[in-house]
């Protein structure tokens, strides 16, 4: 989307008379985007955006950039817009839908009478009715009590049959606008009295409420001169718990660091513990025993051995110095006697 974009762009450069080489698809987005954007500012035109709405290659700013060096190119060609020439429509259609909208205003009115006089036969007038009844032939009473030999099935379905027709329409009144105007004038008198009960009232109640406020701003100003010692006295203690929460934060953030502090010991701690529980398992072990056993009991093999060993010596040893012994004094015993004969 974007090359198409950039390669529609640089066409509409030429044609609009400048010198803009076409880009190609491997071309880096961003210097093309600001390639065209300064010739469309050279044009003239505000750019208001970033490039970077231009890098999709669709969207509103893409279409305000072609419209704009559309306009460019058109100018440069001397192109403008004509209005538009409309053509004009024959005489027989003209008179052929004339002659239609007659026939179907004829037909609607043929209809509209034809429905007026269906309602005219169907409804009945109120007066026709009352002369009717009054130049009606006085009947004879019956001496003796009537009965119906008519179904009440046949009855009912002759009622619903008859029942359409049976409609009373009763003539308005030209008084009607009088009795309405007599209307207004009673709601009229009736507004006005109850707006002159209910505005004194108001006037009562306003007066009351009046009252009522300067007892409230009174009793205000006492109060407040009343407790002018409390209040200073609350500022005060609001002063000293400010510095208060002052020292607090900073006593907090002193025990901040030192929780630190404690958590880095605690890891130390446990890995301390850790490392005293790996030995003391390993202490613990069976095998470690059993090796220290066996190579004391190969020591107590071994001492037991040298001293059988060194006993074998000293007695070897003791042996040689008693041999030694008897050979010295052997000697000594032979040297004196055979010294005289030496001499003679």
């Amino acid at each position: 989307m974007f090359f198409l974009f950039s390669v529609l762009a640089s066409w509409l450069l030429n044609a609009a008379g400048r010198s803009f080489t076409e880009p190609q698809e491997h071309d880096e987005p961003n210097a093309t985007v600001s390639n065209i954007l300064a010739e469309l500012r050279a044009f003239g035109v505000k750019v208001d955006f970033p490039p970077s709405k231009l890098k999709s290659g669709s969207g509103e700013f893409v279409c305000f950039v072609l419209d704009q060096l559309a306009e460019e190119a058109l100018k440069r060609r001397g192109f403008s817009f004509k209005r538009p020439v409309y053509p004009t429509e024959s005489t027989e259609e003209e008179e052929q839908l004339e002659d239609d909208a007659e026939l179907t205003l004829s037909r609607a009115e043929d209809e509209l009478l034809d429905e007026a006089e269906d309602e005219e036969d169907d409804i009945m007038d109120l007066d026709a009715l009352k002369l009717r009844s009054s130049h009606s032939e006085p009947r004879l009473k019956p001496e003796e009590i009537l009965e119906s030999t008519s179904d009440a099935a046949e009855w009912y379905l002759e009622v619903e049959r008859v029942l359409p027709q049976l409609r009373v329409t009763i003539r308005t009144d030209n008084k009607d606008w009088r009795i309405h105007v007599d209307q207004m004038h009673q709601h009229r008198d009736g507004i006005s009295s109850s707006l002159h009960e209910a505005k004194g009232q108001l006037d009562k109640l306003q007066e009351d409420i009046s009252k009522t406020l300067e007892k409230v701003s009174s009793r205000e100003k006492y109060i407040n001169n009343q407790l002018e010692g409390l209040i200073q006295e609350y500022r005060t203690a609001q002063g000293k718990h400010r510095e208060v929460k002052d020292r607090y934060h900073q006593a907090s953030g002193g025990v901040t660091e030192r929780t630190k502090v404690l958590a880095e010991v605690c890891e130390e701690l446990e890995k301390v513990k850790q490392e005293i529980e790996e030995k003391g398992s390993s202490m613990s072990d069976g095998a470690s025993v059993v090796r220290i056993k066996q190579s004391v009991m190969k020591l107590k093999q071994e001492t037991q051995q040298m001293e059988v060993r060194m006993g074998v010596v000293e007695h070897l040893l003791l042996q040689a110095k008693l041999k030694e012994k008897s050979n010295m004094t052997r000697d000594m015993h032979h040297v004196p006697e055979s010294a005289p004969f030496s001499g003679l």
